[in-house]
């Protein structure tokens, strides 16, 4: 059998293969069934009985297809409407670059430069010598440099050179694996809103160099198309003077759409320990960098509900009251929050930007958090670090660690201090509790004391960090436990015996969550930390859907959360190299077939001029004898 005949049986198997696989992987979400929760309201539960589009992928495809002009012109019964508010959420992609590279100076080329240079010279000190000794054997200098140059080109030098093309091909793939992610995730899911809960590179302790080279990347390759987040919408997180005043709490207030949201591109970046450091090295220039880039590491924004419709003929068929009709004219919003919670805990690297964080803390608190009874507003927390938990609860469990000694930077600009946070897992129980669930959200046990009996505002909290993922409900513990063990490591308070209650964490459940959020005696609230986005963790995303349900028997915000993953990264490879050996493999076929065409017309034109050579000979000859 041909070559190309072995080729052609190779890839009438490999073809298929390739083909498939490759739609696989650019329609994963739709294989995979990953689209954006549909609103449980009770609209559309009605819409769902009499149509198949109250299906997420269904609906995300009528939404592709252009039904969603349709449906808010005319027909508003032809499927369940999306949710407002679709947040892609991502996390921890963490960029390496160059720094895991050989120097410029070890590359290869200038390694081969060097031993050339080591040979010239030895060559050159031996141009001296007499005519007697010229003929003579070679000295024995120059076999010694000429075997080592050997030696090390052979065991140091091609090795390296090795490691260093595949390193870059991986930095190369690892970059486009992520960019398919959120592309595709972007493409198909149509979110309004797209976060990167932090560690967006690496290392915070790279050069500034460095740290443009990745920062390139990151907005050229893995989210071309997005933009960063306007200083002029994230005016809450400047730092301000006793001169500015405070920021009005209508400041930031954005209209929410359901399509063609003006959000869609910018990415809500969260500042992570490796893009700035924890409390303990992180510096007024880290700090500057980041922000100036991927924007401000503290900041919040408030958007706004559309006015709610509620047809008037559907409220006389319900005859409801005119305190339920008021219901129609309230004005939902969302409290988007982002939080660099790196520095709540210590001791800190420079006490100023931990000072300016507990300031954003209370000023968020004070002047632009709407009331706990407010059950038209959602609290959404995007920050980093999770919140602290008991040892099993998470893959990490709590965990803190401070630099042993002083930082012996050569430049004279240290990094750190000794005794200075240098790691933790979790927020320390003081951060978490007083700081974030206290503070931000308004929770207490207390129920005779606090506002609203201490169930707090109605919010999500989503984090990143722990690259395993987990989720859980933190609620009010009022059985008491020695919790001693837990904060061996921990830089926090003591916990105050005195109190009958707790903070305490357990896995997520339904059942979890509603029996004790919805009695005011027990508040609770979720906390999602997401998987990784990076290939060893699966290349994880999460679609979260928040949506207002006007129903007078609800008439306050939910949410529903989805995720997605892709797969390992070396799925990604595998794919591609065979989509890439299967159209080597045509095209060598097509070459072979055209080969073979070419030699064979050849073939057959000699066969036919021989031919006609011996038929003419052969005339010839009859007519000699005739």
């Amino acid at each position: 059998m041909s070559l190309r005949g072995v080729l052609q049986r190779i890839l009438a198997i490999l073809l298929p293969l390739s083909v498939a696989s490759t739609l696989y992987l650019y329609l994963y979400p739709i294989v995979q069934q990953c689209a954006f929760p549909i609103p449980s309201t009770k609209n559309n539960a009605r819409e769902s009985s009499s149509t198949f589009a109250a299906n997420g992928v269904i609906n995300t495809l009528f939404q592709h297809v252009g039904a969603a002009d349709s449906q808010n012109n005319n027909n508003n019964n032809i499927r369940p409407e999306p949710a407002i508010f679709r947040l892609l959420v991502l996390a921890d992609p963490q960029i390496e670059g160059d720094s895991s590279l050989p120097h410029p100076d070890d590359e290869f080329g200038s390694r081969l430069r060097r031993h050339w240079a080591k040979i010239q010279s030895v060559l050159f000190d031996t141009t001296g010598r007499s005519e007697s000794d010229s003929e003579s054997e070679i000295p024995p200098s120059v076999i010694s440099v000429l075997a080592d140059v050997v030696h090390t080109t052979i065991y140091e030098d091609i090795p390296s050179a090795i490691r260093a093309t595949l390193k870059r091909v991986d930095l190369f793939g690892n970059d486009y694996y992520l960019a398919h992610i959120y592309r595709t995730l972007s493409w198909w899911t149509r979110p309004t809103h797209v976060t990167v809960l932090g560690d967006l590179i690496g290392s915070q302790w790279v050069t500034d160099e460095e740290f443009e080279k990745r920062a390139g990347r990151y907005w050229q390759r893995l989210f071309r198309g997005g933009e960063r987040v306007n200083d002029d919408l994230t005016i809450t997180g400047k730092k301000r003077s006793s001169e500015d005043g405070d920021v009005p709490p209508e400041a930031g207030l954005e209209p929410l759409s359901r399509f063609n949201s003006s959000w869609s591109r910018r990415i809500i970046n969260v500042a992570g320990n490796h893009d700035i450091g924890y409390a303990g090295d992180v510096s007024r220039h880290r700090l500057d960098r980041f922000e100036r880039v991927f924007g401000r590491a503290n900041w919040d924004i408030r958007f706004r509900h559309p006015p709610l419709e509620e047809e008037e003929t559907q409220q006389e068929e319900k005859n409801i009251t005119d305190e339920n009709a008021e219901n129609s004219h309230i004005q939902p919003t969302l409290h988007v929050i982002n939080l660099n919670d790196l520095t709540l805990d210590g001791p800190a690297f420079e006490n100023e930007i931990q000072t300016d964080s507990y300031g954003y803390i209370n000023d968020l608190i004070t002047h632009r958090s709407y009331p706990v009874e407010d059950e038209t507003s959602f609290t959404l927390l995007l920050t980093h670090v999770p919140l602290h938990k008991r040892e099993g609860i998470c893959v990490d469990g709590p965990h803190f660690s401070y630099f042993d000694n002083e930082d012996d930077n050569s430049d004279g600009n240290p990094r750190f201090k000794q005794g200075g946070l240098r790691e933790q897992n979790h927020l320390s129980d003081h951060a978490s509790g007083p700081g974030i669930l206290q503070g931000i959200f308004g929770m207490s046990g207390d129920a005779h004391t606090s506002a609203a009996g201490g169930r707090g505002r109605r919010g999500l909290i989503l984090t990143g960090h722990d690259h395993e993922g987990c989720d859980v409900v933190h609620f009010v513990n009022r059985t008491f436990t020695d919790s001693s063990d837990n904060n061996e490591n921990e830089n926090e308070h003591e916990p105050d015996n005195s109190q009958p209650w707790h903070w305490d964490a357990t896995r997520y459940s339904p059942s979890a969550l509603t029996s004790n959020s919805d009695n005011g005696s027990s508040p609770a609230i979720r906390e999602v930390t997401l998987r990784s986005m990076m290939g060893m963790y699966g290349g994880h995303a999460a679609l979260l859907s928040l949506w207002f349900d006007a129903d007078p028997d609800v008439n306050h915000w939910q949410y529903e959360l989805q995720t997605c993953a892709i797969g390992g990264q070396q799925i990604w490879w595998a794919i591609h190299g065979l989509a890439l050996a299967c159209v080597g493999g045509v095209l060598l076929v097509l070459l072979l077939w055209g080969v073979e065409t070419v030699c064979s017309a050849k073939t057959e034109k000699k066969t036919v001029h021989f031919v006609s050579k011996e038929v003419a000979k052969s005339s010839d000859r009859k007519v000699e004898r005739d």
